[in-house]
């Protein structure tokens, strides 16, 4: 699914209840854009860059 990440650090939290993972890469910030893939992952942009993905039912991947 990926080839580069865009940054070397990242941050990630899983909710529990909702059964929800975010990742950021970087600190964690509002995106201006967001795409939602087929298979339940929330693809976040701010401008042309990617700043984070948010995936649905984690735990049942």
């Amino acid at each position: 699914m990926f080839t580069k990440l865009p940054a070397t650090k990242f941050w990630v939290d899983y909710d529990k209840e909702a059964d929800v993972l975010y990742i950021s890469f970087s600190r964690p910030q509002k995106a201006s854009d967001s795409i939602m893939q087929d298979d339940g992952v929330l693809l976040r942009y701010r401008g042309n860059n990617l700043v984070g993905m948010t995936v649905l039912d984690f735990s049942h991947r």
